[in-house]
């Protein structure tokens, strides 16, 4: 008899095999199981019928545990002393408060495994959702946790992700604040940005390229910094500089706290900025309003960006018919002040 009941379950059609008739992954069949929005009407017919076909009825158990509710969002950021990082907690704190539910704070430092074990959150139903502000890990890897709730991606983004992503035009960025400098007659350009030449660093260094290239000035590879976080490789760069026989005359950086750093070490040092060495920072933070001389920059509006992914991720939590963009693109604008 046992034999029997042990033969008629391993009998009993799996998700695997939904997946295999219905050609998709389990990722796919999952998500239409679940009712997740980021499934095409071709993707859960085929679903839909292989199940039907097979007989497949769904773990009404656990179902019940997906259904399940913390009212917790993680935030995962890559720098918790990064000022910038701070300003959009704050900001997403506060929308989340006003709807009833408590953010989670997860810092990745960076660091791929950090970020994995925050993800699996997710899955073990210790958070309701999860909002991205940079990404360490291929979206190949992070794919196969969006099956078990909701993921938003804030300020970072990535090509391949199929979840919304609330974003400013980096390129765009970039470009401005080196035009601004090549209108003030500066022509020996550097560039700095953090960690690897991918993401927003990549699409502001576009941005860049492009600029000095419609300018028709040459990339002198000398004049290109990286590793530069804070305001001690800001100190570090300026220090490099002082070495160089042929020194950039102004620089366009990824971080206000990196232009700091330069403009801080630049006086030290003996040099007057923006008269020998002139500085753009990105993010408006508000030390490039107390940096002498203030800081040139990138505004980038903090506070809407944390409002609106919070919003789009309490609708993907509360509203069954709600259908997200992809992309929410917020504006950038150059504040000129005295740095260059």
């Amino acid at each position: 008899m046992l034999d029997f009941i042990s033969q008629g379950r391993r009998n009993m059609p799996t998700i695997s095999d939904v997946a295999r008739l219905a050609g998709l992954s389990r990722a796919t069949v999952s998500r239409v199981i679940n009712n997740h929005p980021y499934v095409s009407e071709a993707k859960k017919e085929s679903v839909l019928k292989a199940m039907r076909d097979l007989g497949y009825i769904p773990n009404s158990a656990a179902q019940n545990l997906r259904k399940q509710k913390t009212n917790i969002i993680a935030v995962l950021v890559p720098k918790l002393t990064n000022p910038f990082f701070a300003y959009l907690v704050e900001s997403l704190e506060e929308k989340a408060a006003e709807n009833g539910l408590q953010i989670l704070i997860c810092n990745t430092k960076y660091n791929r495994k950090r970020e994995l074990d925050f993800l699996r959150y997710l899955k073990s139903k210790q958070v309701d959702g999860i909002i991205m502000t940079s990404i360490e890990n291929n979206w190949e890897v992070i794919e196969a946790i969006t099956m078990n709730g909701p993921i938003v991606l804030c300020n970072e983004y990535s090509l391949a992700a199929n979840v919304p992503s609330i974003r400013l035009n980096q390129v765009e960025g970039g470009y401005m604040g080196t035009s601004f400098l090549l209108k003030q007659g500066y022509t020996k350009i550097g560039y700095c940005w953090g960690g690897i030449l991918s993401g927003l660093a990549h699409d502001r260094y576009f941005g860049f390229e492009k600029a000095m290239t419609e300018s028709g000035l040459p990339i002198n590879r000398n004049w290109l910094f990286e590793n530069a976080f804070g305001i001690e490789d800001g100190k570090r760069i300026m220090n490099e500089i002082t070495k160089m026989e042929n020194k950039p005359h102004a620089l366009f950086t990824g971080s206000d706290e990196v232009a700091a750093g330069i403009i801080s070490e630049a006086k030290t040092l003996g040099f007057k900025v923006p008269d020998d060495i002139a500085v753009v920072g990105f993010d408006d933070q508000p030390i490039s309003e107390v940096i002498q001389p203030t800081l040139t920059t990138i505004h980038q509006p903090i506070a809407e960006i944390g409002a609106k992914t919070m919003e789009v991720m309490i609708n993907l939590l509360t509203n069954d018919q709600f259908a997200p963009e992809k992309i929410y693109e917020l504006p950038l604008k150059l504040v000129v002040r005295e740095s260059c």
